[in-house]
């Protein structure tokens, strides 16, 4: 079984899909933590993540160790990550190991759940079940500044809601893999739920797209 979820940031699919992930015994990948670990290797090295023969680099170099690093939630590196994921040449060669990664999940699992922006579009477009994961920009936006808060960041709701903005409009406009649902994706918008209201919501969605036909 695979379960791709995308959406923009602070919707909440980071959340569902490791719980959907841990209630259904699947294999789970933060596809988003790999253009973060790309960013920072760049960053790392003192370069522009915008600067594609860099990013392409880094990207080369990436697996899934490197999303244990403990500063990929930094806010550089998130602005980073928006703006070498829209570089061709590196969503390319972070295909494969999402795909390997969906088609053959670590540790015997019979299945992976994905989330980030393109899955159910370009990564897992065959994905058994398709969520595109959304809330309103307020919503997202005070969820983002909690999270940064809870960090011991500081943070202005102005500007977190700026940079949320600019990131979606980068993200939705970029010429690959742009963020959109998938034609078949189940539209989830969390800006009334709480936690449990979209797990218990996206769980009644998989029991019903994935009961076997009456014989």
């Amino acid at each position: 079984m695979i379960i791709a979820i995308d959406g923009p940031g602070a919707a909440g699919k980071g959340t569902l899909a490791r719980r959907l992930a841990q209630a259904l015994d699947l294999a789970y990948l933060d596809t988003g933590q790999l253009y973060r670990a790309v960013a920072a290797k760049v960053l790392d090295a003192g370069a522009d993540p915008s600067a594609p023969a860099a990013a392409e680099a880094a990207a080369r170099t990436i697996s899934l160790q490197d999303l244990d690093r403990p500063d990929l939630r930094r806010e550089a590196v998130s602005q980073g990550a928006s703006q070498v994921a829209a570089i061709p040449a590196v969503r390319a060669a972070l295909l494969d190991l999402q795909r390997t990664f969906a088609q053959a999940p670590p540790g015997g699992k019979r299945g992976a759940v994905l989330d980030g922006r393109d899955i159910g579009t370009v990564v897992c477009p065959a994905a058994d079940v398709k969520f595109f994961v959304t809330a309103s920009l307020d919503t997202r936006a005070a969820r983002r500044q909690k999270e940064l808060r809870g960090r011991g960041e500081p943070s202005i709701y102005a500007r977190v809601k700026q940079e949320m903005q600019e990131r979606d409009t980068r993200d939705s406009a970029r010429a690959t893999a742009p963020l959109k649902p998938a034609a078949d994706a189940v539209l989830l918008d969390t800006s009334g739920m709480d936690a449990d209201g979209a797990f218990r919501a996206a769980m009644d969605i998989i029991a019903a797209r994935t009961a076997a036909p009456p014989a």
